[in-house]
């Protein structure tokens, strides 16, 4: 009963918080600390706190802390599961809507007037971290890991991972910056 309830604690958040982490955090405060109980008013805001000053989504964290809190480390995965769920599912039910019209007309034009905004998009980034990265290292260390990057994807195939994983190394080792 308690996965049941650790499952509809955060599940309910996830469909009705419309504009992610930020916007469920009430709703997951109704949940927790006046429906179920799991926690006070004091105890969740500083939880929350906790959750906000580590990386990566707010929602997801609290659901793995009172998750596991609860129910242990099968808590905390249904916690984020049903977190999740909801995009998940809605996300699933899109592409396979996508997949049935993927031949008409429409969905094509759709498609095809995306790709060059999402290809602005990546440019940009690329440019940000270009430049961030220049900030920081200095042009020699910045073009050394591009060429060695591209050496190691292009050329070696390399996973992607693998190659990440070495800059961080990399970076860490040489430049001292991690």
């Amino acid at each position: 009963m308690m996965l049941w309830n650790i499952f509809v604690a955060f599940f309910i958040p996830g469909i009705v918080g419309y504009g992610g982490g930020p916007a469920s955090i009430p709703l997951v405060e109704n949940e927790v600390v006046d429906r179920f109980g799991w926690m006070n008013v004091s105890e969740f805001s500083e939880m929350l706190a906790m959750a906000n000053a580590l990386p990566g989504p707010i929602a997801t964290k609290m659901a793995g802390f009172i998750g596991y809190q609860q129910a242990g480390v099968l808590g905390a995965v249904t916690g984020v599961f049903a977190t999740v769920a909801p995009s998940l599912i809605l996300m699933i039910l899109l592409l396979s809507l996508l997949a049935k019209f993927k031949n008409s007309p429409r969905v094509k034009t759709m498609t095809n007037l995306i790709r060059p905004a999402i290809a602005v998009l990546l440019g940009i980034m690329a440019f940000q971290f270009f430049s961030t990265s220049y900030e920081a290292s200095g042009l020699i260390q910045t073009g050394f890991l591009i060429v060695a990057s591209l050496i190691l994807l292009e050329k070696m195939k390399i996973h992607p991972a693998f190659v990440i994983l070495g800059s961080l190394v990399y970076g860490a080792v040489f430049l001292g910056n991690i």
